[in-house]
């Protein structure tokens, strides 16, 4: 289907992320949209008052009629979107022109500079903190975001002016080969989703085919600490970072009174006195990376060094809901081992001396299964882990697989519970906390309005 022939889009799995930026896409296109999700969310209200149709039962009778027109409708899947739907089904059988959310983007970063943002944790904060960096240009810029950017509120960002369009680039089900970058980041390759790729080996030979993806011309920038070897067509730059040592690195690092202040040392040019609107010591090396690309692409050292003050983050990364002398709460989305342990020491360089408690929610069972080990040593890093049962997403329960894998496994200094998800905001009420931070990639975020109301009194 050619793009002029889209007449209609519809969407199965709205309420992702991922998907709902695409949704706000085309109505901003002013193309009209439909679609299914499992439960209404605030997303989908969000994206219901901007125009979009969103039903939530599995049935091919609520299809509008609008969307039923083979020639000029567009229809847009989730990976995590099972092949019986019958939705899905309705739509393969009837032939119509069915492709995943990985496929739509492809096409714009072939019509548009795609500055595409992967690897196994960072890739949403860099995201969004590159396009708040090119936001600051008159020309402002497209962006995919894989979260709420809390400076625009919202996943999408659209510009007529713009030749760039940032995309976070997700290796889940090798979504991100369909992409063609102008500039890419590796962030980093540990081991994840080894459900779908059976051993590491294959996931990193995954990351070596998509650094060939990247367009002759354009330039590649990796983490120093990557474990694979790039596969980069003629013509195509690699540089490197990170927070010591590579093309771009950090110098003169000062953290304390709750900022971090740094000097941004580039081949490009060196920014001095870099301050972090979100003040988190894994924002460095996140910083690095969006800071390099934001040269790459022209935007002015001052405008650089603005943005990143001004950065206010991404809803559930590092997501600060109290702060005093006597209490913090947040929340983080890591679900990755190494992910839980750059949190952890994030956390014990703004707050050192504070005792640290989390509340982790184990995402996936296949994860637990894979790297139950290495959460239990990450999550060692805090003084006190309250572990709930494991969020299956869209997995059925493997045998033996429980939340008990890591607890069993955590260091015997750290103080531990295991409780049952419903019981959180009971736990909650029962105990003092110094710092508490809720953290994982389930569903344990939605009991957070709750848990700050209950919490406030003892700021």
């Amino acid at each position: 289907m050619r793009t002029e022939d889209i007449k209609s889009v519809y969407f199965i799995g709205a309420g992702g992320i991922g998907m709902s930026a695409l949704v706000r896409y085309f109505l901003q296109m002013g193309v009209p949209v439909a679609g299914y999700d499992r439960v209404p969310t605030p997303l989908i209200r969000k994206m219901s008052e901007e125009g979009a149709e969103i039903h939530f039962e599995d049935n091919p009778d609520l299809i509008p009629a609008q969307f039923r027109d083979r020639e000029h409708t567009l229809v847009v899947y989730t990976p995590a979107i099972p092949k019986d739907h019958k939705e899905l089904v309705f739509f393969q059988d009837n032939q119509f022109e069915v492709q995943k959310r990985a496929q739509v983007l492809g096409m714009l970063t072939r019509s548009l500079k795609g500055l595409c943002v992967a690897g196994t944790h960072g890739k949403t904060t860099t995201t969004t903190m590159l396009a708040h960096l090119l936001m600051q240009t008159p020309e402002k810029v497209n962006a995919f975001m894989g979260g709420i950017s809390k400076n625009y509120l919202t996943n999408f960002l659209y510009s007529e002016d713009s030749d760039y369009v940032v995309v976070e680039a997700d290796e889940f089900d090798r979504s991100f080969h369909w992409l063609n970058p102008y500039i890419s980041i590796i962030t980093a390759t540990d081991p994840d989703h080894l459900d779908i790729y059976g051993t590491y080996d294959a996931y990193l030979e995954s990351f070596r085919e998509y650094s060939h993806l990247i367009k002759p011309g354009g330039v590649l920038i990796v983490h120093t600490g990557l474990a694979f070897r790039p596969d980069l067509q003629s013509g195509v730059r690699q540089l490197s970072y990170s927070m010591n040592t590579g093309d771009f690195h950090a110098e003169n690092i000062r953290m304390g009174g709750g900022e971090i202040t740094f000097d941004f040392i580039s081949a490009f040019g060196d920014i001095h006195g870099v301050r972090l609107g979100v003040p988190v010591e894994v924002n460095i090396e996140n910083g690095l990376a969006a800071m390099a690309v934001a040269q790459l692409c022209g935007v002015p050292n001052d405008l650089i060094r603005k943005g990143m003050e001004t950065f206010k983050g991404v809803d559930r990364r590092f997501d600060i809901k109290i702060k005093t002398d006597k209490l913090v709460l947040l929340s983080d989305y890591a679900h990755h081992p190494e992910e839980v342990k750059r949190c952890a020491e994030s956390l014990r360089g703004v707050y050192n001396g504070r005792k640290i408690t989390v509340i982790f929610q184990p995402h996936l069972y296949t994860r637990t299964r894979d790297l139950y080990k290495d959460f239990a040593q990450s999550l060692s890093f805090f003084d006190e882990v309250v572990l709930t049962e494991i969020y299956p997403a869209r997995e059925e329960p493997i045998p033996g697989v429980t939340s008990r894998l890591i607890y069993d496994g955590l260091r015997p200094e750290v103080e531990k519970s295991l409780i049952e998800s419903k019981d959180v905001l009971d736990f909650v009420r029962s105990r003092d906390f110094d710092v508490l931070v809720l953290l994982g990639a389930g569903n344990l975020d939605d009991k957070m309005d709750q848990i700050s109301e209950i919490l406030k009194d003892r700021a």
